[in-house]
């Protein structure tokens, strides 16, 4: 599974690599409300809790299925411009200002798209003009509970209302916690920005999008972009542009906008040394594949604990040594084991540190 963008006739100067302010105050919101998904941001979140007002922190409890999950396109509104060039503001204020230009029903529907599940990246009826898909909306937003559904309500009838409470709401962040988080931040994500600017200009597409994370290619003979991640989706660049959006509280979120009508966004984290390549999801499947059969756990048993030849396993299992072979066959193309000569004798040993990191890079594979 993995979403395409269609970049077909698109030109070298309508991409574009920039930082947003609003789109990292949306990690910042999520990363508050999810810990859990952004372990080393534990003691800033720490920090950042410990001194937050009580009002401002119900307020925040009060809409938070715009950011929990991953966060809400909302907080990427200049992709929902009409020319679909639109690049951030330079500050939160522009991009608030930017909020504001978005139509009532491009508002709702990314308001309402967590809540209640409504299309994405494709062309349907609204709540706001369409009854039938207005009581969809408010029947699936009771599903997930009473203050879901208020909200729903409420921004349903008055969406202005609502578009003012969330700009007092997102200055009120700025003012708490995040502008002070932004002055640190935005020099790192500046910084990516030129590093992948010049990337672009000096050795193309591929290799930008490369170093944006190896879960994402490019076919250039397709004129495509895919994304490996654990859903679908498709867009296109058509007659607009393609943005990069680099965070640096987003790992290890890997989100692409493909909202239908939408400009197409690749929101990526920033690079870190201490992190590695992630696996792509076929092969974290392959490798839990291999794991999940009784006699290859068994073996793996053995394996963990030193080096064995084909013919010591099978004496061990009580198998022929050609249905071990099929066995190690399956471990090692799911780069579970390691196969090392000895003279005339072959040794398996399974790579205990692959092993170690498949949770972790499950966690991150559902994530990205």
């Amino acid at each position: 599974m993995s979403v395409h963008i269609d970049i077909a006739g698109l030109r070298p100067e309508e991409i574009a690599v920039v930082p947003s302010p609003l789109a990292e105050l949306g990690m910042a919101l999520h990363a508050l409300s999810e810990p859990a998904h952004h372990p080393g941001l534990q003691g800033w979140v720490t920090g950042v809790t410990a001194r937050l007002d009580s009002h401002l922190a119900d307020r925040m409890c009060e809409a938070d299925f715009l950011w929990r999950t991953t966060f809400s396109d909302l907080f990427l509104p200049w992709a929902g411009l009409p020319d679909r060039r639109s690049l951030p503001g330079a500050s939160l204020a522009e991009e608030l200002d930017q909020l504001d230009k978005l139509s009532d029903e491009q508002f709702v529907d990314a308001a309402l798209e967590f809540t209640c599940g409504l299309g994405y990246g494709e062309c349907a009826p609204t709540p706001l003009s369409d009854p039938a898909t207005r009581r969809r909306a408010l029947d699936l937003a009771a599903a997930r509970g009473p203050r879901q559904l208020r909200f729903g309500e409420r921004l349903l009838a008055d969406p202005p209302r609502i578009r003012a409470w969330m700009r007092q709401f997102l200055r009120d962040c700025d003012e708490a916690f995040f502008a002070e988080a932004w002055q640190r931040l935005r020099h790192q994500l500046a910084a990516d920005a030129r590093h992948k600017t010049d990337l672009l200009r000096r050795k193309g597409l591929a290799e930008a999008l490369g170093a944006v994370s190896p879960a994402v290619t490019l076919d250039e003979e397709a004129a495509r972009i895919t994304v490996d991640k654990l859903g679908e989706g498709r867009t296109a660049t058509r007659d607009g542009g393609l943005l990069l959006v680099p965070t640096s509280l987003g790992w290890p979120h890997l989100m692409v906008l493909h909202r239908h009508g939408w400009q197409p966004v690749l929101h990526y984290p920033v690079g870190s040394p201490e992190l590695t390549a992630p696996q792509t999801l076929e092969q974290l499947a392959m490798r839990m594949t291999a794991l999940s059969h009784p006699v290859r756990m068994r073996m793996c048993r053995h394996l963990a604990r030193s080096a064995h030849t084909t013919s010591e396993l099978a004496q061990v299992h009580g198998m022929s040594a050609p249905e071990i072979s099929r066995h190690l066959a399956v471990l090692k193309k799911a780069g579970l084991i390691t196969t090392r000569r000895r003279g005339r004798y072959v040794l398996h040993q399974l790579d205990v540190t692959v092993v170690a990191r498949l949770g972790s890079e499950f966690l991150e594979g559902i994530l990205r």
